[in-house]
């Protein structure tokens, strides 16, 4: 079991502190007290294989809250189950747990109070089950997770105001929108005309949209994974208007001789995507007529294979710049604090936020 919260948290002041994913693209994991119990929101691992989750970050834990399923927010959780702490997350996202958790459902939209705290979840625009956190605790703290509100694939909900925001900031000061995204990959397919382009993807997150777009040029083929993950999707209610186009294409078994190859895992370093490197490497068509298109964040695996025969051309599953700022002043947050980019600190050059930049600091709620 963890072990009982010091004399530290002991306040009659709920607060909260970033324990990890402020000032890099790492781990996720947030510290929050409530005035009666320590929380923990997500308990991430990597992306790069040198940002481990920290077994310590779960001392004096009471609960554990995890918004999404992506490594970067769920890889640390046989480490939460180990010190047999509860764990609140959604049906879908809880598929990626380890065996063994003490698992309490969380609705992907809807209120749910927790040990006297009214905890408020909405759909992230992200990722199948994803969910965004708003915790009333003093004048509301509102944790995104990863987000997107420019998704066709996922829906998003907008959240309750809250005095702290705390927010995905992946794309750091970027804001270029997923309409030039679009752009830009459907001018590098026209140049790749010919050649078979292999995407890898997380399954629960991208898949499903790139495939929608991918149909309008050619012969798509999802793998197995994806596929799975993809019929599961269209179950649910996460999912945006668009998503039902993609039926047709679940009816049929994995191609991989198809012109596009939306496959598992996102850096190419296990997987469908893996093995179909391996096999294009051997036999001297990667980086000729097989290609691998990246579009998301690149561990150094990913950034090796790309310099052999690949390209990075990103696809938007985080909020451009002027997404974060709306964000911030829809909440009416008078703090935020940007998460999972390098250099926070940048954000004191922009003042379109109307709010103070938290960076370390512990922040009273």
């Amino acid at each position: 079991m963890s072990r009982p919260p010091s004399s530290l948290h002991r306040t009659d002041v709920p607060w909260a502190e970033v324990l990890s994913g402020l000032g890099e693209k790492g781990p996720a994991c947030i510290r929050v007290w409530t005035g009666r119990e320590l929380w923990i929101l997500d308990v991430g691992v990597g992306p790069e294989a040198t940002s481990p989750f920290d077994p310590t970050w779960l001392d004096g834990a009471d609960r554990v809250f995890i918004s999404h399923d992506h490594v970067d927010h769920i890889g640390g959780a046989a480490h939460v189950i180990a010190a047999g702490l509860p764990v609140h997350c959604t049906a879908q996202t809880a598929r990626a747990l380890p065996p063994g958790a003490l698992l309490h459902l969380m609705p992907e939209q809807g209120e749910t109070v927790v040990e006297g705290v009214t905890v408020t979840t909405g759909r992230n625009g992200h990722a199948l089950g994803g969910v965004w956190f708003h915790l009333a605790l003093g004048e509301g703290l509102f944790f995104s997770g990863d987000w997107s509100e420019e998704s066709r694939w996922f829906a998003f909900d907008p959240p309750p105001p809250a005095a702290l925001a705390l927010i995905d900031a992946s794309y750091h000061l970027d804001d270029i929108r997923q309409a030039r995204r679009r752009d830009d990959l459907d001018l590098a397919l026209a140049q790749c005309e010919g050649r078979q382009l292999l995407f890898p993807v997380p399954p629960s997150g991208r898949a499903g949209e790139l495939a929608l777009h991918l149909m309008g040029w050619g012969d798509v083929s999802l793998d197995e994974t994806c596929r799975y993950a993809v019929a599961h999707a269209l179950t649910t209610g996460s999912l945006a208007g668009d998503a039902r186009l993609l039926a047709p294409l679940l009816e049929q078994p994995f191609d991989p001789g198809a012109q596009f190859l939306v496959c598992d895992t996102p850096n190419a370093d296990a997987g469908m995507s893996w093995k179909l490197v391996q096999d294009w490497r051997d036999n001297g068509r990667l980086g000729k007529d097989a290609v691998v298109f990246f579009t998301g964040h690149m561990t150094a695996h990913a950034r090796v294979i790309a310099e052999q025969g690949g390209r990075f051309l990103r696809w938007n599953v985080h909020p451009p710049l002027s997404d974060q700022i709306g964000m911030v002043r829809r909440l009416g947050a008078r703090r935020y604090a940007p998460l999972f980019c390098s250099q926070p600190e940048s954000y004191l050059i922009e003042p379109r936020f109307g709010a103070e930049l938290v960076l370390h600091e512990r922040c009273i709620l």
